[in-house]
This record gives structure tokens, C-alpha cells and sequence, in this order.
């Protein structure tokens, strides 16, 4: 555990960088450059519920699900908050909005991501994927 004072700003620049890599990869279907994004034994659950343990499961539904994913629109990533937890450990609030090939916009989320850094490298390790749903 690391106990140093966080320095905030480049941590965030770099947190920010791992949401846009988020969002690159997904508008791309990059699977492999997703799934590498995790720890090993990282947790995800995606916006329908499906929990999936471990980097090999992540890369099996993502394998399943990414390709062909952008063919009606595409979503987009935006950072909105950062706790750090300890200076090695965020917990990390993402808007995304998905928008029709027209650019309409159809839907949103919020993911909560539990980041931590290892050798240098925030990786996502603990992650729930939530739709917003109308009132």
C-alpha cells in the first residue's frame, strides 16, 4: 500500500487518459487493446448485469460482444470525478453517452470504475457498467 501524497493533477491527466483509451478502443472494436485495460483479476459487470471475473472472462464476453458493437453509433467517455482512496487506488465516476450513427443521442450510463495503479499504470479493477434510466 502506498501511503505518498497523490499528485493530483498528473494522476487525474493519466486516469483521463485510461477513459479515453476506454472510449478509443470501444469506437474501434479493439478487443484485445480493451481487455488489457484490466487487471488480471479484475471484476466487471456490464450494464445488463452479467458479472464477469477475471481477464479471461472480460476478454470472452468482450470477444462476443465488441466486434460488429458500433454498427447503429458509437458511445463516448467523459471522466467526471475521482476519489482517491489511498494515492494508488481511485474510485473513478465516467458519463457515457451513446449516440446513433445520426448523432442523436439515444442513451447514457455511469460507470463507476475502482482503478489502481500497478508498475506505474492505472488498470481497471473493479467495475460496474450502470444505464441511466428515465424517471
Amino acid at each position: 500500500m502506498s501511503t505518498a501524497p497523490v499528485d493530483t493533477e498528473v494522476e487525474v491527466a493519466a486516469i483521463r487518459q485510461v477513459v479515453a483509451t476506454v472510449e478509443h478502443v470501444q469506437q474501434h472494436e479493439l478487443v484485445d487493446e480493451f481487455v488489457a485495460l484490466f487487471r488480471a483479476d479484475a471484476i466487471w459487470t456490464t450494464g445488463h448485469g452479467k458479472r464477469l471475473f477475471g481477464r479471461d472472462a472480460i476478454a470472452e464476453f468482450t470477444a462476443a460482444v465488441l466486434p460488429g458493437a458500433t454498427a447503429h453509433g458509437k458511445a463516448t467517455y467523459e471522466l467526471e470525478h475521482v476519489l482517491f482512496i489511498r494515492p494508488d487506488v481511485a474510485a473513478v465516476k465516467v458519463r457515457q453517452r451513446y449516440f446513433s450513427n445520426e448523432g442523436v443521442l439515444e442513451s447514457e450510463g455511469s460507470p463507476m470504475y475502482v482503478m489502481a495503479k500497478e508498475d506505474g499504470r492505472w488498470l481497471l479493477t473493479a467495475n460496474q457498467n450502470t444505464p441511466i434510466v428515465a424517471d
